[in-house]
């Protein structure tokens, strides 16, 4: 993406100034990238598709796309903060924009939204669980 001068080209290279792992082809970045977009991103489409229609199962997806989305932001984060305090090694440029805006706030979005998804989706099964236990249990009684 480096000598690439179209849009998206640009848009790589403007946001690779809050993190510059995404310019040198970092083996952690390149990997949760390419699991993202392979695995990640067709499981968010599919979630979506049975959200628009109204679609139990789309709980235990959500789940899982919700953790996944979690865990990678924490090792995406982690690395980064690992590399900066024990090797002394800085990947995004210390302007308020770039590290403040794109590097944090932009990927704490991918922390905050899927954290509320999460607790949605586990308290929405967890209340099903517990109403199908107790018809259960009132069908025993009878």
């Amino acid at each position: 993406m480096g000598p690439s001068q179209d849009l998206l080209g640009q848009l790589w290279k403007e946001y690779a100034k809050s993190d510059s792992r995404y310019l040198i082809s970092d083996p952690f970045v390149v990997s949760i990238e390419a699991v993202t977009v392979a695995v990640w991103g067709p499981l968010c489409l599919s979630v979506a598709y049975l959200t628009a229609v109204q679609h139990p199962l789309k709980h235990p997806l959500r789940i899982i796309v919700c953790v996944a989305h979690l865990y990678g932001d924490v090792l995406y984060y982690a690395t980064s903060l690992f590399n900066h305090y024990v090797n002394g090694i800085s990947y995004s440029r210390p302007e308020v924009l770039y590290f403040w805006v794109y590097y944090f706030f932009m990927n704490f979005v991918w922390i905050v939204v899927p954290a509320g998804l999460l607790y949605s989706s586990v308290c929405t099964v967890s209340n099903a669980l517990r109403a199908a236990e107790r018809t259960g249990e009132q069908k025993k009684v009878k």
